[in-house]
Formats: C-alpha cells, structure tokens, sequence
C-alpha cells in the first residue's frame, strides 16, 4: 500500500512545539464509534488515556479510564448491534462521558425495568468509582437517533484527581 502524503498539504504551519503543546481541557469534545466486541473496552480506555493527555486532564486518567472501561463493557455485553459510540466532553470542571449501545428500549415495562437493573448489577464497579469521585451517573435520557441505549457519567475533576483516594477503614 502506497500513501502519497504529497497531495494532502495543510494550508496551515505547524511546529513541533505546537503538536506536543496540550489542549485546554475545555476544548475536549472527542467522539469515536467502536465495534461492540470483547476488545473493544480495552480499545477505548486507550483511547480515552491519549485523549486526556492531549487535553492537560492525566490527572483525572485513573478514574476516567475506569469509567470508559465499565460502561463499555456493559455496551458490548447487551448491545445486540455491532457498534458502541463513545462520547467525551469536558465542561463546568466536569469530565463527561456517554456511551451508546444498539439496545432498543423494551416495549413491555416490566421487561425494560428488568433490563435497566440488569445494567445497574453490571455496574457495581462504575458506581463505586463515580461515587468516589463524587460525580453522577446514570442509564436513559437521551435516545440515540436510531434506537439504543444511552448510559453516561459525569466526574468532576477535583473529585477525580483524588481517585484511587485514601479510604477509611469504615467505607
């Protein structure tokens, strides 16, 4: 395979200390589509470490990571489709994470309040995390313009640069 980079110039100069300076937090607005494989949340938590680095957020990398990781997992695990989206955004001092998954809403209610909680026992591990950085979490809201499930979490970066924090013997 042959790639001619000679065709593709950017209309712009760009420096070496340009492409090794870190973005501000703010501007992180970054959204990929994954195949809903075993492999997938190992792919995004990668993903996710790059992103946060590029963004000046490491220090919120830990918990970040393991929050991309548990609901992708999830994702993978109930999404009847072959795609999972993935969403990362900061703002308010917040880091904000949502993930799609292919999985319709049930048309019986029973069933669907079966499948939430389903998603909820999966999860333990996300809500551990997200409590610990005292952030929010949750399944629903927003649909996904096909069809699926929308599944989110919010980590407040001064929660989050404490995670994995010193726990008392009592928690």
């Amino acid at each position: 395979m042959h790639l001619d980079t000679g065709s593709c110039q950017s209309p712009t100069s760009v420096t070496a200390d340009t492409l090794s300076a870190p973005t501000r937090p703010e501007s992180l607005s970054c959204s990929f589509t994954l195949p809903a494989t075993p492999r997938s949340p190992g792919i995004a938590r990668a993903a996710t470490r790059t992103v946060l680095r590029a963004h000046d957020l490491a220090e919120v990398t830990d918990a970040a990571v393991q929050v991309v990781g548990e609901l992708a997992a999830c994702a993978c695990l109930f999404s009847p489709r072959a795609e999972l989206y993935v969403s990362l955004r900061y703002r308010y001092d917040a880091l904000r994470v949502t993930l799609y998954d292919g999985h319709p809403p049930h048309a019986d209610a029973r069933l669907g309040a079966i499948c939430v909680l389903s998603r909820r026992v999966s999860l333990r591990v996300l809500d551990g995390v997200v409590r610990d950085c005292r952030g929010d979490w949750g399944i629903g809201g927003d649909r996904e313009p096909c069809g699926g499930t929308r599944m989110w979490a919010v980590l407040p970066r001064a929660g989050a640069c404490g995670y994995p924090g010193e726990r008392s013997p009592h928690e």
